[in-house]
């Protein structure tokens, strides 16, 4: 009996081990159910920080907003005056665009908890205002509104919710930004437009208005600042236009195919609902025909500029080089002609100047120039370029470094604005600056005003009547003659810089 009782009290205890063992194993995969089941809480993650990644390195940079005069052919100029983690398209769709219907299968603004944007804005520089917004951003084009969805806690958001940026870096000028258009961004989801197309690159908004039918202006303000904004994208960003300039677009196509792989968006004929993983608002211009490398995120320099327009171009020479005397070889003079305004009168005596100093004499007039493809071949062959202050001389970008540019300053105090326009710049490309200031003598102002006129001695109260006069008079107003002597003397010293040493004279 005993016996029999201590059996079953043996059964009984290894039937409560095993039930406890088999709970054991059991109760990993009950947490699991439970944790993936819709009874517990859902709690949408957040972006806590906003960072712009480039394709071409990992390296994660915090969004910053980085905070200038001269005189083109066509328009007057005064002195002043990123986006989030890009991602390769996908394989199995159109490059750049996601299917509409297969991006939207769940409403991404009704049925789940949308993901937090994150967005930063700098309004401290006096040339631009720039915000770059990241998460659920939408855009809608004829209305130029940018939705920002879901903002994070920790993003910048307006008081009153909405922002409205003129996406062109002349910020101190009035007169100029009041011709660009507005685009208003709002911190608001609650009245947002449902996508109708969902892109996988950022995007980055700009205007082509104002001036930019200006050589000068089309780079200073649109191309070096678009540059200076997309380049780390290496082609995987969608560059979006307001103010669309058709003309631009079609000049500078080689360039704006080269920053994007996708073709360029007319913000102000889109009615379609654009959905981007990030929206950059406006373009990074620091000042005139030029980088700042502490100011830009990436750290571009117009070394880095000029390298990329080789590039595109494929230009051969990349440095000027001395020639050797005893070759016979002669160092190339490149002249800027102009024919409405600010002219060389005596062009055929400065051409047989520089070509009696030795220089072989490239004459580049205005229908020559405007073929920027094979003009920057041209400019690229030579190791000095001369030209009075104007867009011209914008072509100073495509000389090989070392080259020399000769700027001659029309009369009429703009030493100061020639200089910041192409003198300054010129140190930051690697070029050689030669400033050629033009004296009364040599203005064809003399022969319509006195020599006691204000014009010659009291050019500071012409100009104080402001930059419409300047224009008129002392830009669209007079030719210039050369002294050729004093002319031939410049050209003799750079020729000196230009050529080797006689090797025989040893």
């Amino acid at each position: 009996m005993k016996k029999g009782r201590r059996n079953d009290k043996g059964k009984k205890l290894a039937g409560k081990a095993a039930a406890r063992a088999l709970v054991w194993l059991l109760l990993p995969v009950l947490v699991f159910v439970v944790l993936n089941s819709h009874h517990m809480p859902q709690v949408p993650l957040q972006a806590t920080t906003l960072y712009l990644v480039g394709h071409a390195s990992s390296e994660q940079t915090p969004v910053g907003a980085p905070p200038s005069p001269a005189s083109g052919d066509e328009t007057p100029v005064n002195a002043p005056p990123s986006p989030a983690t890009s991602h390769h398209p996908s394989p199995a769709s159109r490059p750049g665009v996601v299917s509409a219907n297969k991006s939207q299968a769940r409403p991404r603004d009704t049925d789940v908890a949308a993901p937090r944007s994150k967005s930063i804005c700098n309004f401290s520089s006096d040339r631009m205002d720039i915000c770059a917004m990241q998460g659920d951003v939408r855009m809608h084009g004829k209305s130029a509104t940018v939705y920002v969805v879901s903002a994070s806690e920790d993003s910048y958001r307006p008081e009153n919710g909405t922002v409205k940026i003129r996406p062109y870096p002349r910020k101190s000028e009035e007169g100029t930004m009041h011709a660009i258009r507005e685009v208003t961004i709002r911190w608001s989801g609650l009245d947002a437009p449902r996508c109708t197309v969902t892109h996988d690159v950022p995007a980055v908004v700009f205007s082509t208005g104002a001036y930019l039918n200006n050589f000068f202006h089309a780079m200073t303000d649109g191309i070096i600042p678009l540059f200076n904004t997309v380049r780390e994208y290496d082609g995987h960003v969608q560059l979006v236009i307001t103010d669309y300039n058709r003309k631009w677009v079609d000049k500078f196509q080689r360039i704006l195919a080269a920053l994007s792989r996708y073709p360029v968006i007319n913000l102000d004929a889109d009615d379609k609902v654009r959905c981007f993983p990030s929206v950059h608002v406006g373009t990074e211009g620091h000042k005139e025909m030029g980088i700042i490398p502490a100011l830009s995120r990436k750290g571009y320099t117009m070394t880095d500029f000029r390298n990329f327009l080789r590039s595109i171009y494929s230009l051969k020479r990349e440095w000027s080089t001395p020639v050797n005397r005893t070759s016979g070889d002669r160092p190339r003079l490149l002249m800027i002609l102009r024919r409405n305004s600010r002219a060389f009168v005596n062009e055929a005596e400065a051409v047989a100047a520089a070509t009696e100093v030795g220089f072989e004499v490239v004459s580049a007039e205005p229908h020559v120039v405007s073929d920027m493809a094979r003009f920057a071949e041209v400019v690229n062959s030579c190791d000095v370029m001369v030209g009075v202050h104007g867009a011209g001389l914008t072509n100073l970008v495509f000389l090989p470094r070392n080259a020399t540019l000769v700027q001659v300053v029309p009369w009429g105090d703009m030493s100061w604005g020639s200089n910041a326009a192409f003198g300054a710049p010129s140190a930051d490309m690697g070029l050689r600056y030669v400033q050629y200031e033009t004296t009364p003598e040599e203005t064809t102002l003399k022969y319509k005003y006195p020599r006691d006129h204000a014009v010659f001695t009291d050019v500071a109260s012409i100009n104080r009547q402001g930059y419409g006069m300047t224009w008129e008079l002392f830009l669209n107003g007079q030719n210039i003659t050369l002294d050729i002597n004093r002319y031939r003397g410049v050209l003799q010293q750079i020729y000196q810089d230009s050529i080797m040493v006689d090797t025989s004279a040893n």
